[in-house]
């Protein structure tokens, strides 16, 4: 039974967001946060000193107000403003309050002209942004120089704040680990709305083996959880962590947490602010920034493509890779889902739908968010509130999570898609032919494996998936082109012609499928270059790869190299396994979405958790 928690004092105005000025780290690009001529000012985390003459703008990420977000999913009418300044001597602090709409086309809302020290207060109206706008502040200092500080927007509420709880899944990344929940802990007022923080270390390199982890524990006190299980994967550690929460039973909503993010303490102040204020329970994503190049964002919101048995496709006004100092999120967009590198899960999610799917890895998150929302809780990805992680693109494609990927999402569309056998089939077909006819092999075989696998039915999931880790790799280890080789080797070995080999033009879409075949009939008959090439891993697509009889091609990760040579025989071995599954997928559609429908109650209970996790013996 869900009990609303009232562990805090009511007050009249609850801040909701902050503006810092520089990031949680100094490799953090400070425009992210507010735009200034960086000579002229010095940035302090909760304020800048600004010379005279000088202006500063927070129309930045997290300079910003999303007003449209809070007038579309809150019945809030107005926001404070509020904010310290100290202007020397004759100076004076000129704060120009600016808006914008859809377009993103500013427009002028009040310009307050403060002297000496104190503090600002201000009352916006959140009444024009349905459709999109955010709310900033240009700060212009005149005569002599000033100092802003403790920049906030409060919301008047009379009602208790609901704390959350904090479960970050970790596997052996014991450091990376310590530095998340310190960089969390190490900020007050946002640990202030956090009322618990599990720690659910699945590896043989424990955290708390790490040097750090005194000082964790010391920052985090009696909040800390810290909980030792075997591997089943990121499904199984945040799903422990759910678990805790709803045992405990103290009525908070659960933030679920990557280890190895940089965490920005001021979204998850944003995503637990905003998640009391909606009108009704909604999962409140932060975005997923990334980790080389601190100023571009991965995605706005996403949604998935069952059919295609494909995830993160765009929402509308949004992209892949913004540059987030040379564009804005103005026009306010949706989400079906938010990955779990940092997500907030209202309580009443959690109590009414219970727990994961045992998956182990991939699409557990996209799942939980696609049941959520078809049970009447959808999700807001809030922009401005992002945490960054490890690019996607710095991922090499031909890995061993693929089995995890392409099985999953399988699964997932036999539950919630149309899943016509023939539209499936055919994906499949398109999407594995590609990969042999690319020389990988081994990525094939894969990819293969999981849709027999899916095909055996929901008794694959009876383990978790730990089995399958071993067995994947034994899988692929048959195959030369999974192996990663140093390229300064491979280069000495290689013939001295080998040369960089690009497309230099592209193929037209509309006649993919007669290049797929052709490819595939030419690299048969060995109606292929045999000049040494090597290709960078962008470039290397499957229909240019495929002119080849061998290709050295660059790992995504740019750490290594793989050869691609191609092998006739297994070409053919593998084409006759990926017919014979079609001819199954088209047969068996509608037998698969009854089964794994049926099979969603039991497998995602309590119940079958407590076995995985070993708790019943």
């Amino acid at each position: 039974m869900y009990v609303r928690s009232v562990m805090f004092v009511r007050v009249t105005w609850t801040m909701v967001q902050r503006i810092p000025f520089t990031g949680p780290l100094p490799r953090i690009d400070e425009r992210m946060y507010a735009v200034g001529p960086e000579s002229q000012i010095r940035r302090r985390r909760d304020g800048i000193d600004l010379e005279p003459g000088v202006t500063v703008s927070t129309n930045a990420y997290f300079g910003r107000f999303a007003a449209a977000f809070w007038q579309r999913y809150t019945d809030v009418k107005q926001v404070r403003l509020e904010l310290d300044y100290n202007c020397g001597g004759n100076g004076r602090l000129r704060v120009k309050l600016q808006a914008s709409d859809i377009s993103g086309r500013p427009r002028p809302l009040d310009v307050l002209t403060v002297e000496g020290s104190g503090t600002l207060t201000t009352d916006l109206a959140i009444d024009r942004y349905l459709d999109g706008g955010a709310i900033w502040l240009e700060l212009e200092c005149g005569g002599e120089s000033a100092s802003v500080d403790n920049v906030r927007w409060s919301i008047d509420r009379t009602e208790p704040i609901r704390p959350s709880s904090v479960v970050i899944c970790t596997h052996n990344r014991p450091d990376d680990c310590v530095t998340t929940v310190t960089a969390l802990a190490s900020d007050p007022v946002a640990m202030e709305w956090i009322d618990a923080v599990y720690v659910v270390d699945q590896g043989d390199q424990r955290v708390a083996d790490a040097a750090g982890f005194p000082e964790v524990e010391k920052l985090v006190g009696d909040k800390l959880h810290y909980l030792n299980q075997l591997n089943l994967g990121g499904a199984g550690g945040f799903t422990r962590g759910i678990y805790e929460v709803l045992r405990a039973d103290t009525g908070s909503n659960v933030i679920v947490m990557d280890d190895d993010i940089v965490c920005e303490p001021e979204s998850v102040l944003r995503q637990n602010a905003f998640a009391n204020f909606t009108t009704q329970p909604v999962l409140v994503g932060a975005q997923m920034l990334l980790l080389s190049e601190t100023y571009r964002l991965h995605m706005g919101g996403e949604w998935e493509a069952l059919d295609a048995i494909k995830a993160g496709v765009p929402s509308a006004f949004t992209k892949n890779g913004p540059s987030m100092l040379e564009e804005n999120q103005d026009a306010r967009f949706d989400a079906g889902w938010n990955g779990w590198w940092t997500c907030l899960l209202p309580a009443e999610t959690v109590h009414k739908q219970g727990l994961s799917l045992p998956m182990f890895f991939q699409w557990d998150d996209i799942e939980y968010g696609i049941r959520a929302r078809r049970s009447g809780f959808p999700t807001v990805t809030l922009p401005n509130a992002g945490v960054w992680h490890a690019d996607f693109h710095l991922k090499d494609y031909d890995h061993w999570s693929r089995y995890f990927s392409i099985r999953n999402g399988l699964i997932v569309s036999s539950i919630y898609g149309q899943f016509d056998g023939k539209v499936i089939g055919n994906e499949l077909f398109r999407n594995i032919l590609e990969h042999i006819v690319a020389m990988q092999y081994g990525l094939a075989a894969t990819l293969l494996l999981a849709v027999e696998d899916f095909l055996a039915g929901p008794d694959g999931l009876h383990d978790g998936g730990q089995a399958k880790l071993a067995e994947l790799s034994e899988l692929r280890a048959k195959y030369p082109d999974t192996v990663m080789r140093p390229a300064d080797v491979i280069g000495a070995q290689e013939d001295p012609n080998l040369r960089i080999d690009v497309p230099t033009t592209m193929v037209d879409e509309t006649k993919l499928g007669r290049v797929r075949t052709k490819r595939a009939v030419n690299q048969y008959l060995g109606r292929v270059q045999r000049r040494p090439v090597s290709m960078p891993a962008h470039f290397a697509r499957w229909w240019h790869v495929s002119l080849f009889d061998r290709v050295v091609v660059t790992d995504a990760s740019q750490g290594s190299v793989r050869i691609r040579q191609r092998d006739k025989d297994t070409a053919v071995e593998l084409t006759r396994r990926l017919l014979a599954v079609r001819k199954e997928v088209r047969r068996r559609a509608p037998e698969m979405k009854k089964v794994y429908t049926e099979a969603l109650p039991g497998l995602t209970s309590v119940e079958n958790w407590r076995r995985l996790w070993q708790l019943d013996g």
